[in-house]
């Protein structure tokens, strides 16, 4: 979808004040008065600001009516915050059970609310999808959005279009001494540029300090999905594919098949399928020979539909100590890219016959080019009755192996 162009509407209403405010000094005025000097450069400054659209200054009366709301937010949930497992870390991590918890009380204030989770559905869409349509019909308008944080805290996102620019109040709120709510920060930003897509996404790109203010580029993007997923699509996108995504392993970003498999890092893929059928994190035992040729190859075939001879032939493979090279991804074996933070997402499930289902991919990039699809695959996927499930198959649609960057295997293939 096309990016909704604020930046012509924006130069003309800036063009039309500067020459209002020339026309005034210099029109019938033939000496300029030191009033008339600190207005201009006032004006001027302003405009300034304005253009650099971030930092922007908050009225103190709308910035403190944001902040009680978020205390009083924050006071609906407290009980729900209180009696939530927090775990023994410094750091509070919520269950997605609590945020969702959460979400059901903020609901009944009639506005739409979100929570951090993975495939989160918006309540109250609506309210957001109606300010969004409006705005693309140039209506000015604004939205509040509430989402809920890992750590149990929130943020208001406060959404306003003008008629020609739209801007973000963001508050972001924690729990702090005796689980009484502490303000993070308030900021006021322009939005650059906004997009709201056919399949749902609100992606926007926030006004952002730029070389040379900044050695480095910063990242002003954000996708939120609006229009809610089915919930069979959430739960095969959490169980199927969120774990696996487009960093480390080629699983999804690659064309494949049952006759043609070579190409797969099953050295790389390893990790994330031992998460995926053990619920945590694999941790390399620190045996110096690798992981034992009988455990990784029992683990790759229960997903994959290949053999322990063609896991040998492929991977990399110790045959010396059977066993099977394995590396943490870092620096120095993976070279970072936009792409490989997408969240794959499914959104459509197809039975194609023999047992077998395909599952439409799309690969959602909220990081600079902010794409709902940078590519679209199909995955097929063979579910058996114990809820176990083997990949069969992936197939990049629309020629899109050329948005993907050159696969960097974890570890270096051995001809």
């Amino acid at each position: 979808m096309e990016i909704i162009d604020m930046s012509t509407k924006r130069k003309l209403k800036k063009m039309v004040s500067i020459l209002f405010i020339l026309g005034c000094f210099f029109i019938g005025n033939t000496k300029c008065k030191g009033a008339d000097l600190e207005y201009i450069s006032q004006e001027t400054a302003n405009y300034a600001v304005q253009e650099r659209g971030y930092d922007l200054p908050v009225d103190e009366v709308v910035k403190e009516e944001a902040i009680e709301d978020c205390k009083n937010v924050m006071n609906q949930m407290k009980a729900i915050y209180q009696k939530a497992d927090k775990g023994t870390s410094s750091n509070v991590v919520v269950s997605e059970t609590v945020m969702e918890e959460m979400q059901e009380v903020l609901k009944e204030k009639n506005v739409p609310v979100i929570t951090s989770a993975p495939y989160s559905n918006m309540a109250n869409y609506s309210k957001m999808e109606e300010f969004l349509f409006k705005a693309e019909q140039d209506l000015p308008g604004d939205i509040v959005l509430y989402r809920i944080n890992r750590d149990g805290g929130i943020e208001r996102l406060k959404f306003n279009y003008d008629g020609t620019d739209m801007y973000l109040l963001a508050v972001k709120v924690v729990w702090g001494m005796n689980d009484n709510p502490s303000i993070v920060y308030v900021s006021y930003t322009r939005i650059e540029e906004w997009k709201y897509t056919e399949k749902g996404w609100f992606g926007y790109t926030l006004c952002v300090p730029k070389y040379p203010e900044v050695s480095e580029a910063v990242d002003g993007s954000s996708m939120i999905r609006i229009k809610p997923l089915s919930d069979e699509c959430r739960e095969v996108s959490k169980r199927c594919v969120y774990l696996l995504g487009y960093q480390g392993n080629n699983l999804l970003c690659s064309d494949w098949d049952r006759s043609d498999m070579e190409g797969l890092d099953y050295n790389g893929l390893y990790e994330y399928l031992y998460r995926m059928k053990y619920g945590e994190r694999y941790e390399f035992s620190g045996n110096s020979s690798g992981i034992p040729a009988e455990e990784f190859e029992n683990l790759i075939m229960e997903f994959l539909p290949i053999t322990a001879e063609q896991i040998k032939k492929w991977a990399v493979f110790d045959s010396e100590h059977q066993t099977y090279d394995w590396e943490r991804l870092g620096c120095l074996n993976y070279s970072p890219t936009h792409f490989g933070t997408s969240l794959p997402e499914v959104v459509e499930i197809r039975d194609s016959g023999e047992g077998n289902n395909v599952l439409v991919v799309d690969a959602v990039c909220d990081t600079f080019i902010c794409n709902d699809a940078v590519i679209t695959s199909e995955l097929t996927v063979k579910f058996n009755d114990d809820k176990s499930f083997k990949y069969m198959g992936n197939k990049i649609l629309n020629n899109g192996t050329k948005e993907v960057p050159k696969y960097q295997y974890r570890i270096k293939r051995k001809n």
